[in-house]
């Protein structure tokens, strides 16, 4: 069981995708998300723009789209319902043999959608398509590649497996297609405050194929300060919230994956060993903050107390700072950022930090 790497084909049909755009106040974004939609070549396109009782102008702008363009769609709620809802309204509304989930403050890249169908078309196996996301803030988009020059095919089972070794996602969101009959299988997404894209992805490939489009850009995705992530803590991040993503996942999943349970654990353990490099990075650079530490190291203590290499590294940089091993530390910063920047480097060419287990 291993990825397989494909030649592109080109797409022979013109079958429906479905795009949703949950939206909350975001008048000044929405616009631009629903062009980039509408004008994709190559397949047909509906949007369903599901407002989350907006306080500005958001309603009245898409509904004079809506009543210019027969393509689009308007649900609107009469309260405010979160992030999660607004997307399962709008799924519930599709038509389209293809779904993608855009925020209304992204947009897709020009043939986004057909290079994501024809991997879908070739292979029926495949739940999820994802590509490269170019980030940006500003006016300007930065310039998109629109060339697929590889697809690469993995067993779900086998994608599901490297994200559980890592704990870490992958994908940011707007560079999704999902195949509709799968996502009628998994259901929507599920009550998460961060991570219900991320566990969506995972139910997805316990049950079908994931694919990645290589060497094309598959989305923008806008960073501002309005942003849901932008909500996280700024020094603990989203280690709680990944965590409890794979908790939700594998109680779905249980019953549905042979190998759950060691999944799950490999889950967690490698968010247990995230804090203890993250208590050891402090060390190393010299900036401890205790109560921060003390966070880390209760979370690690509860998701896997067992010990493990990182756990053990963790005791040692702390006994280094004791001793003076200035260099010990120096040398572990400088292993860091190369691995970092080798992880980077893959993601960029492959969608994975890591390489297959």
């Amino acid at each position: 069981m291993k990825a397989r790497r494909v030649r592109p084909r080109p797409l022979e049909r013109r079958p429906l995708v479905s795009v949703v755009i949950p939206c909350f106040n975001y008048v000044s974004y929405v616009t631009e998300a629903i062009d980039s939609a509408l004008s994709q070549r190559g397949v047909e396109v509906e949007v369903i723009v599901v407002d989350d009782h907006s306080t500005d102008r958001s309603v009245e702008v898409v509904a004079t789209v809506a009543a210019q363009d027969e393509r689009v769609r308007l649900v609107r709620h009469t309260k405010n319902l979160g992030a999660v809802r607004t997307f399962n309204d709008g799924l519930a509304c599709v038509n389209g043999e293809y779904v993608a989930r855009l925020d209304a403050d992204d947009l897709l890249t020009p043939g986004s959608l057909a290079r994501a169908v024809a991997v879908m078309e070739a292979h029926p196996g495949v739940g999820l398509v994802y590509g490269h996301p170019l980030h940006f803030s500003g006016p300007a988009l930065p310039r998109a590649r629109h060339r697929a020059r590889r697809w690469i095919v993995w067993p779900g089972a086998l994608w599901l497996e490297g994200r559980c070794r890592t704990a870490v996602n992958v994908i940011t969101s707007p560079e999704v297609l999902m195949r509709r009959s799968v996502v009628d299988d998994v259901g929507g997404q599920r009550d998460l405050a961060h991570t219900h894209d991320m566990e969506m992805w995972l139910r997805i490939a316990s049950v079908s194929d994931v694919a990645y489009v290589r060497g094309a850009d598959q989305a923008w995705h806008r960073e501002h300060g309005a942003s849901l992530s932008q909500s996280l803590d700024p020094a603990f991040g989203d280690l709680e919230d990944r965590r409890d993503a794979f908790d939700t996942l594998f109680a779905w999943a249980t019953a549905r994956v042979p190998d759950a349970s060691r999944l799950h654990d490999l889950a967690r353990q490698a968010l247990a060993d995230e804090a203890r490099r993250n208590i050891a990075h402090m060390i190393d650079r010299g900036r401890v903050d205790e109560p921060l530490r003390r966070r880390y190291r209760e979370f690690a203590d509860a998701t896997w107390p067992g010990q493990t290499p990182h756990a053990e590294a963790a005791i040692r940089a702390e006994a280094e700072t004791v001793s003076g091993r200035d260099s010990a530390r120096s040398f572990r910063a400088a292993v860091r950022r190369i691995r970092s920047m080798r992880q980077y480097a893959r993601w960029h060419r492959t969608g994975v930090f890591t390489p297959d287990p």
